[in-house]
């Protein structure tokens, strides 16, 4: 006997699938982010690590921004949730306009390392930096793909393909987004409490 699985169900069991999926993908990223953290805490050994090193200013503001920009995708799916597009629209745009301020402050940090005369690479670098510098690029590449999802959740819902029932693709990438946000903050209170 044949049982059909009504439109409500197929659902369901397609958004489980797309968030196991997800969960698994990000857990290979958490484990990336592990190594690293690993390696840079058997570094601190080295007769060359710079103790005194201050994380700058743009990196504590690039961290406000980036809770900011989370804070900005959950109102965004609350707003869709309640039907409200328009609202929607300001919210994921704003997320999408946080993204890229705190792209902007990360290379500002950077600056400001170079400023202070440290550099992250050449005879002049140290492990220190050269370690802050490999560990906040990989964040910058993987949020790369949670901007390219952000992007196509913005196009589809201009195409109008979410609405307070199907929200699925907002779901995803706000959990992408907001992984992001969590290894972006632990980075942040590793680099900055473990000297």
């Amino acid at each position: 006997m044949e049982t059909k699985m009504t439109l409500e169900e197929h659902n369901s069991r397609k958004s489980k699938t797309y968030k196991m999926l997800l969960i698994f993908g990000m857990i290979s990223i958490l484990m990336i982010f592990a190594g690293l953290t690993s390696a840079y805490v058997v570094s601190k050994s080295r007769p060359d690590w710079l103790s005194d090193f201050e994380l700058p200013n743009a990196f504590l503001m690039s961290t406000i921004v980036m809770i900011l920009s989370s804070a900005t995708f959950i109102l965004a799916l609350k707003s869709i949730k309640k039907a409200n597009r328009n609202l929607t629209t300001i919210f994921l745009i704003t997320t999408f306009l946080l993204g890229v301020l705190f792209v902007v402050l990360q290379f500002k940090g950077f600056g400001q390392v170079i400023d202070s005369g440290y550099f992250f690479t050449g005879s002049e670098s140290s492990v220190t930096t050269s370690f802050l510098y490999i560990v906040v690029l990989v964040h910058m590449a993987h949020l790369l793909g949670g901007f390219i999802s952000l992007i196509a959740v913005i196009y589809n819902h201009y195409k109008q393909k979410y609405n307070a029932s199907q929200t699925l693709g907002i779901e995803l990438s706000a959990m992408y987004w907001h992984f992001m946000d969590f290894i972006w903050v632990y980075l942040f209170l590793f680099f900055y409490f473990f000297k």
